[in-house]
């Protein structure tokens, strides 16, 4: 039973599809997502969470807290990363447990998207799915290897006969299915119904959208993923389950330079100190005088207590106090960028952040809008995760919450 839906798509376009901006990553995306379909759920309810991509940003050390943290999450919470397009998202989903959030995150076509399991403390009817065929075959028409570089075999016929006609036989697929997750275009209209709907991903991200817009429909009906010889196929039920969906109006991406030479160097010492507080837009408040700090600070800036302080979530509204963009070329980051400091909800605390999903120099003081989670720089290799300024009017007629 599927509980609540979420999907994200970057606000950047590269031809018909959509493409990740400077500040994103498989984890940004899959925190935006998550969160559309977190949002009225109570952190307690999630038990797991598994990210099914085949762009994970650390292969070494994990992505787990990170996608935690910008979640909201409890560090206790079990996290499984999992390799794989859209028939191992469908295969995790439909065999979920309650309680497990299952995210799909694609870098291209770019998008992501969550679907919540199970009841939880709050039960509410939800959106059935059960696995009708599971089918692993291998034929590897296209391939990646660990340094990214692709080879394609380019025979779409061997494709359709070899590959995915036989694996349907072998699922038991006889008739044309209401969503078709991995196949774009004729290949996958052949298998779809006429009203099918199109999904901006091909990976494993595709199977929330195609969740989604069944949902919406308040129909039911075959869910069929497919990636070269692989399919699995699912029974959705008409039930209802809200959708969360992200999903700005898009933009051609802008025109900036990534200048050479080194990045700027990591410190795992500072990176360790500021990672929940950070990561989680945490402050420090004096348990004194309740004066905030952020970063927290081990003197108090209003009473000089040295006494250990108390974190606390800030709120995600702000208005910007001030702001530049910077021209100047720095290796590692492309330019031109824009840098704001933002006035957080209504306390004194005051953020350095950089803006997101608008171009350079189009915001203003006195701007409303939001904090959202980004990929604020790569250093010596690491994920270097904060916040960035998101203007209320790139969301305002975007972002909205659907009850089927």
């Amino acid at each position: 039973m599927i509980r609540s839906i979420g999907t994200y798509l970057p606000p950047w376009t590269s031809g018909r599809d959509r493409a990740v901006g400077a500040d994103e990553d498989a984890v940004t995306m899959a925190v935006a997502a998550g969160r559309q379909a977190l949002d009225d759920v109570d952190p307690h309810d999630v038990t797991s969470v598994v990210l099914v991509t085949r762009d994970f940003p650390l292969l070494e050390g994990g992505n787990g807290p990170a996608l935690l943290a910008g979640l909201g999450l409890p560090a206790s919470v079990p996290v499984r990363e999992q390799l794989g397009g859209a028939p191992a998202a469908l295969e995790v989903l439909a065999g979920g447990t309650d309680g497990m959030l299952v995210i799909g995150s694609d870098l291209v076509p770019a998008g992501a998207s969550a679907a919540l399991v199970g009841g939880g403390s709050a039960a509410a009817a939800g959106l059935s799915i059960d696995a009708r065929g599971v089918v692993n075959r291998s034929l590897p028409v296209a391939t990646r290897d660990a340094s990214g570089n692709t080879t394609d075999y380019a025979d779409p016929r061997l494709l359709r006969e070899r590959g995915v006609g036989v694996s349907l036989e072998q699922a038991g697929v006889t008739g044309k299915v209401a969503v078709v997750a991995g196949l774009t275009g004729r290949a996958a209209a052949q298998l779809s119904r006429d009203d099918a709907p199109l999904l901006p991903t091909t990976g494993a991200s595709a199977v929330g959208f195609g969740l989604a817009a069944l949902a919406e429909r308040g129909e039911g009906g075959q869910l069929l993923a497919v990636e070269q010889a692989a399919a699995v196929v699912a029974q959705v039920g008409s039930g209802a389950a809200p959708v969360g969906r992200d999903e700005l109006a898009p933009l051609p991406t802008p025109p900036t330079t990534l200048t050479p030479g080194a990045d700027i160097a990591i410190s795992l010492a500072a990176y360790e100190r500021a990672f929940d507080v950070k990561l989680r837009l945490e402050a420090g408040r004096c348990t004194t005088c309740a004066t905030l700090s952020s970063p927290p600070r081990f003197r108090c800036l209003g009473c000089g207590s040295e006494a250990p302080l108390e974190t606390v979530p800030l709120p995600r509204d702000v208005v910007v106090h001030s702001q530049t963009t910077i021209h100047v070329p720095v290796p590692g980051k492309r330019t031109p960028y824009t840098l704001v400091i933002v006035q957080v909800g209504d306390t004194d605390v005051r953020l350095l952040v950089h803006l997101t999903a608008a171009n350079p120099g189009s915001t203003r003081i006195g701007d409303s809008g939001t904090l959202v989670f980004r990929r604020v720089a790569i250093r010596s290799g690491v994920p270097d995760y904060g916040y960035a300024f998101l203007p209320a009017e790139r969301t305002t007629s975007d972002e909205r919450k659907v009850a089927s």
